[in-house]
């Protein structure tokens, strides 16, 4: 059974570019197209999306207000946001409100499929140049505390990208042991079991990316 996909974005070019990414694949199935969050929250409602990939600029209910009604619904459909480049503080709110993932509007079709795939299991998935904007930012807007050192940082950011231990070890030059032995360490702090829960946790605590 196909992954249905709304895709809910005020300007018609990208939701039509979206779509015909989504249209190459076997796997997913758009089912509907929203220019605002009204629309977008009726439509949830009729058509019962797996996946909402949502502008976060957009006329008469903006995205982020969109999440926070469907976070009153209780809604467990994971939204991705469409972002452009300058909307980092925005795109920070978003992840405290639960966002499984962030997309550049020009984003590629290895990257969007990705990202889909991520969020219907459940996990967050940020792309490595969302990350680093990300963090450019919390260093231009304020000092980061944390119960977790800048190592354990460093491999948690990679994690949040889906980067395997052995990567993070290479970028990091250090053993995959040691990424395994940091991740032991950031399991216990954050009270969690796995990769998708130390970065979920993280998020919400404010210790990742807010």
């Amino acid at each position: 059974m196909k992954a249905k996909i709304l895709i809910v974005d005020d300007h018609f070019v990208v939701r039509e570019g979206l779509k015909l990414i989504l249209e190459t694949s076997d796997t997913y199935e758009v089912i509907g197209e929203a220019e605002n969050g009204f629309e977008a929250l009726r439509l949830v409602e009729l058509q019962k999306p797996d996946v909402i990939l949502m502008d976060l600029n957009m006329p008469d209910m903006s995205g982020l207000e969109t999440i926070k009604e469907l976070n009153k619904q209780n809604s467990n459909v994971p939204v991705i946001i469409l972002t452009t480049y300058n909307e980092d503080e925005l795109m920070i709110q978003g992840l405290s409100l639960g966002v499984k993932g962030y997309l550049l509007k020009d984003t590629g079709r290895e990257n969007l499929f990705r990202t889909i795939e991520s969020a219907l299991r459940g996990e967050t998935l940020l792309q490595s140049e969302i990350t680093d904007r990300i963090f450019d930012y919390k260093k231009r807007t304020m000092v980061e505390q944390t119960i977790l050192s800048q190592k354990e940082l460093t491999v948690l950011q990679g994690v949040a990208q889906g980067d395997t231990s052995k990567k993070i070890a290479l970028d990091m030059q250090i053993a995959e042991r040691t990424v395994k032995a940091h991740l032991t360490n950031i399991y216990g702090k954050l009270r969690v079991s796995s990769r998708s829960q130390a970065v979920a946790v993280a998020i919400e605590q404010g210790i990742l990316f807010n």
